[in-house]
């Protein structure tokens, strides 16, 4: 059995990333999921100046322990003007200034939405391409586009390719745990 995390990079309430998220898990079943809803993880923007007067918060240390523990991480971010969101740059800050590799190696599965037809998919590549440098194994990618139509609270991916796609991108990070 192994340990998985995952979380949206959003700290909105409604996050339509949070969503997909907690919909990822649960078609995962003989694994132990923790599941994370950022809005409980409010961070200051970081500076190096903040971080010398105040140091680490218990929150941010708690988190980086939750990375470390894990043996995989399920992480959707979301996308604000073509790049992910300052909330995401700010935890993947901080993050690194704890430990540079946090992702320490871990298989990610990468996801995006949004309400528009790409998905997030910006913010996935630029994802994709950066969180290697903490240590991260990206093992798989998923894109959602057009949320509104495509994803049903009830139902879950409601296109029947997209949700085909969904589960091949998800069993390819399963079996790299």
């Amino acid at each position: 059995m192994a340990s998985i995390l995952a979380f949206a990079g959003s700290n909105s309430s409604k996050s339509i990333n949070y969503q997909l998220v907690k919909y990822t898990v649960s078609l995962i079943e003989g694994n132990e999921i923790q599941l994370l809803n950022m809005v409980n993880f409010p961070f200051p923007m970081f500076s190096e100046d903040y971080e010398k007067e105040n140091g680490y918060s218990n929150s941010l240390i708690e988190l980086k322990n939750d990375i470390v523990k894990a043996d995989g991480i399920i992480i959707s971010v979301n996308e604000h003007n073509s790049g992910p969101s300052a909330y995401f740059k700010n935890l993947t800050d901080w993050l690194s200034r704890v430990e540079r590799k946090f992702l320490d190696e871990k298989p990610v599965f990468l996801m995006s939405t949004s309400g528009g037809q790409r998905g997030g998919m910006t913010a996935l590549e630029i994802t994709k391409n950066v969180i290697p440098r903490f240590g991260a194994q990206v093992a798989a990618t998923f894109s959602l586009p057009s949320f509104q139509e495509n994803f049903s609270e009830g139902e879950g991916i409601v296109n029947k390719e997209l949700a085909k796609a969904h589960s091949a991108a998800l069993d390819q990070f399963l079996s790299k745990l």
